[in-house]
């Protein structure tokens, strides 16, 4: 298991990830207002990369509609959680972006250590870029008052220094 202290996330996300974000193509005309990750706006060319990313990946536990599994909080016969929806139904809008991106990156047990799950770490699958990419389209799906809630979870001080 991967312990990732929140400092060097943040560290490291602020100066990789930075970089990915700061490539995408500027024109956000057809994504909801607000969407950002790490405040940096997320396009419309990332939410279609993301959606396909999501299909590829992502659907078969979470859902094609982000709907997540069956009975999604209760325990399976494995004592390990169904995969949650992505959608406003389930509590993946209540995690910062920092969270959301290591436990897609590392696993959940770089957020909750120790905790098991079957959902995979990315790691070696993929990029920063696509992984920014399917946040950014889950993200798109929320609410205006999901995504506000979610933003003021992350770091107050997200500029890289």
């Amino acid at each position: 298991m991967i312990a990732v202290s929140p400092r060097s996330l943040v560290t490291g996300l602020m100066a990789g990830v930075g970089m990915a974000l700061l490539s995408g193509v500027a024109d956000a005309g057809s994504t909801p207002e607000n969407l950002t990750f790490l405040e940096k706006p997320i396009t419309p060319e990332q939410i279609a990369l993301g959606n396909d990313v999501y299909a590829e990946f992502c659907a078969s536990c979470h859902g094609a509609n982000l709907e997540g599994q069956k009975n999604w909080k209760r325990r399976l016969d494995t004592g390990r959680m169904p995969a949650p929806p992505h959608d406003a139904s389930g509590h993946t809008w209540r995690h910062s972006d920092l969270e959301l991106y290591a436990m897609t990156k590392f696993g959940i047990g770089a957020v909750v250590p120790g905790y098991e799950s079957d959902m995979p770490a990315f790691e070696d699958v993929l990029s920063d870029e696509e992984i920014i990419a399917v946040l950014g389209y889950i993200k798109s799906v929320w609410s205006d008052e999901e995504r506000a809630f979610q933003h003021n979870l992350n770091p107050k001080d997200r500029r890289a220094k």
